[in-house]
């Protein structure tokens, strides 16, 4: 039987005890460390890392009061609150012993112990010690990806009229708990907008799960927002929580709300309203903690009347709705898009002393922006790579023009390119069909998953 890579302290005056304890630990512990006087402890903490101390409550002959347990059980507790500290008592100081663990104690055992209750219980306290480290690690991963993910996306842009009311709303709905729906076309920054009120709002140390519902096929949808347990499907190989167990305590961003079928729709709501998740091949019922933020870009009320989206699940998920407006709408915007971006990617590609024209400004500002920030992001960053000069020039920039045409009329192509045709077609299906993916893909007679391919390619 292979030993357990742990590190035991076990601290007693009495070296029988001593011997007896550490020959029974060491057929199952790599480090067993004896120690019979407690005033060694600092030295030995400060030395090795300690998965587990053993502590007697009496060391003095003639005290049986507890009083020296329980100043060594504070001491240890001040260097290290996290610490596992099991108590080593005689039965008539059980008292003396519930009360320690009161004071931060995992718990105790009795002397003379049973082998077998001994070691549960050291196990019991070595399963603690690995699930606060695994804790510990994701708390410093998710203040990691809290600090990336600032960096990636940046501020939240915009001084706009229209922007102003925005971020009015962000300001006084972020303190709150209440369920926002976040509107907006393509490419406007929804996630963005998300991520802002995750930010400010009472739940910003905790995670921020992000989820694409138009990406999840139908039979992934229940696993993935509410988990499964092995066994209960075929490719479940282990216990997998689901993304609202995941965002306990921190936002969960629940994007394409639209694109929920309606048979999912239901399962959606009695989880929005009951605010519990039950793992696929369980009958647990996990209450979660977290707040939820909703986005799409599709015609949610008028789905409603045609029957596509349950008037019920809008109700419980638009107690706010904030709609950002498009880039189109707010021009005023898009020199601080062109000079944030410029800036991002002036480092990211090493030419510091690049420069943009008058003239690429203007082509910048007269352009009517189809695929909004998403667009202007991408043309930035274009326009910095292509550069071969100390100024970027209008010819740097590869702007597709969109026919304003109306719905149901003939395209005009400025050019004949295919990839170029293939995007505009793509972009003026989802434009018909109010964003709905999976009305644009049957249109173009591809699948839904071949739509979001192309969609990926062309940054759509």
């Amino acid at each position: 039987m292979s030993k357990i890579n742990a590190t035991i302290l076990i601290i007693d005056d009495d070296e029988d005890v001593l011997l007896s304890a550490k020959l029974l630990l060491k057929k199952h512990y790599l480090n067993v460390i004896t120690q019979n006087n407690p005033r060694e402890i600092n030295q030995i903490i400060s030395k090795q890392k300690i998965d587990i101390i053993v502590l007697d409550m009496n060391y003095r002959i003639g005290y049986n009061d507890g009083k020296e347990g329980m100043y060594w059980l504070n001491h240890i507790l001040n260097i290290d609150s996290r610490m596992i500290v099991i108590l080593m008592t005689a039965y008539g100081e059980v008292r003396l012993a519930v009360n320690a663990i009161k004071n931060g104690a995992f718990d105790f055992i009795l002397k003379p112990w049973s082998n077998e209750k001994f070691l549960s219980t050291i196990r019991a306290g070595l399963e603690l010690k690995r699930t606060n480290e695994k804790i510990d690690i994701l708390k410093q991963t998710n203040e990691t990806l809290l600090i990336e993910n600032d960096k990636k996306f940046g501020p939240l842009i915009g001084k706009s009229k229209a922007m102003n009311v925005v971020m009015d709303v962000v300001e006084r709905v972020s303190v709150t708990d209440a369920n926002v729906l976040i509107l907006g076309e393509n490419g406007t920054g929804k996630q963005h907008l998300a991520r802002e009120i995750h930010k400010r709002s009472k739940q910003s140390k905790g995670p921020f799960i992000h989820v694409d519902l138009g990406s999840l096929s139908e039979n992934l949808f229940e696993s993935e927002l509410f988990g499964h347990k092995k066994g209960s499907f075929t490719d479940a190989y282990e216990d997998k929580p689901g993304r609202f167990e995941i965002a306990e305590n921190g936002t969960i961003f629940l994007d394409e709300i639209g694109n929920l079928p309606i048979n999912l729709q239901s399962k959606l709501l009695a989880v929005l309203q009951e605010r519990k998740t039950t793992r696929i091949g369980e009958s647990i019922e996990r209450p979660f903690n977290a707040r939820i933020l909703f986005a799409t870009n599709a015609p949610l009320k008028q789905w409603v009347a045609e029957g596509i989206f349950r008037q019920d699940l809008l109700f419980r998920i638009n107690t706010v709705e904030i709609e950002i407006p498009p880039l189109r709408d707010r021009p005023e915007d898009i020199l601080d898009f062109i000079n944030h971006f410029l800036n991002v990617y002036k480092t990211k590609y090493n030419k510091p002393n690049l420069k943009i024209s008058k003239e690429a400004i203007q082509a910048l500002k007269s352009h009517n922006w189809p695929g909004n920030v998403r667009e202007i992001q991408h043309t930035i960053e274009r326009s910095v790579i292509m550069s071969d000069s100390g100024q970027i020039m209008p010819s740097d920039f590869n702007l597709t023009i969109i026919p304003k045409s109306a719905k149901g009329r003939s395209l005009e192509f400025d050019n004949f390119n295919i990839q170029e045709v293939e995007k505009l077609l793509v972009e003026k299906a989802i434009e018909k069909h109010d964003g709905n993916i999976s009305k644009a893909a049957k249109e173009l007679g591809l699948t839904r998953a071949a739509l979001y391919r192309r969609m990926e390619k062309y940054d759509l």
